[in-house]
């Protein structure tokens, strides 16, 4: 399927979208060209973007709308591995897109905030994974959280790409975006409403390109 047919399925269902069709875009073919360059993809929010970062990286890291059985080569060497159980991890396991949530850490999050500060909990483990040809996807509802906005000023620093999923205004965080998604809203959960959507779209793309 073509990214513009994925895009395409989105606006119908969601036409105020529309405004940010070119931008929706240009972020899929920025994580494809992520992935193709074997690069992984960093994601980070907070709140119910936290969630979300958490949620993106589920449907990345597995099947999400087709299936992405592993390779025969790769089965053949699980099966060379252990005869016991090498069949069935080939019957069962499914190619993934390598995406970490910065959000997932619990103890690592902590001891940040506790020996650095709360507002660089994001931008160490930017600093910590990050690489060229990786991509930064920071997500906040206003465009200001200030631990986002440092994650973006890490990323751009190590010379990874930035994608921003925002709200209507993109706020301080849009001059750090080398494709901002600004949604049509500016209330908190009318926001991560069109979020949901918009980032369902960019992993069928990638998984529809790369798979």
């Amino acid at each position: 399927m073509k990214l513009e047919d994925v895009l395409e399925k989105l606006i119908k269902r969601y036409p105020s979208l529309a405004s940010c069709s070119e931008a929706v875009l240009n972020a899929g073919e920025e994580l494809i060209d992520c992935y193709q360059n074997e690069g992984k993809l960093l994601i980070c929010g907070n709140g119910g973007s936290a969630s979300d970062s958490d949620h993106i990286v589920g449907e990345l890291m597995k099947s999400f709308s087709k299936k992405r059985p592993v390779t025969s080569e790769f089965s053949n060497q699980l099966q060379e591995s252990s005869k016991e159980r090498g069949a069935l991890l080939a019957s069962k396991l499914e190619r993934g897109l390598s995406a970490i949530s910065l959000n997932a850490h619990g103890g690592l999050i902590s001891a940040i905030s506790n020996d650095i500060g709360g507002d660089f909990i994001f931008a160490q483990q930017v600093l910590g994974y990050g690489k060229k040809h990786d991509v930064l996807l920071a997500i906040s509802t206003s465009g200001n959280s200030v631990n986002v906005l440092d994650a973006c000023i890490t990323a751009k620093a190590l010379g990874m790409k930035v994608i921003g999923l925002l709200g209507e205004t993109g706020g301080k965080i849009k001059a750090f975006c080398d494709v901002a998604i600004c949604v049509p809203a500016t209330n908190t959960a009318a926001v991560q409403e069109y979020h949901l959507p918009v980032y369902h779209t960019l992993c069928i793309m990638v998984e529809e390109t790369i798979f």
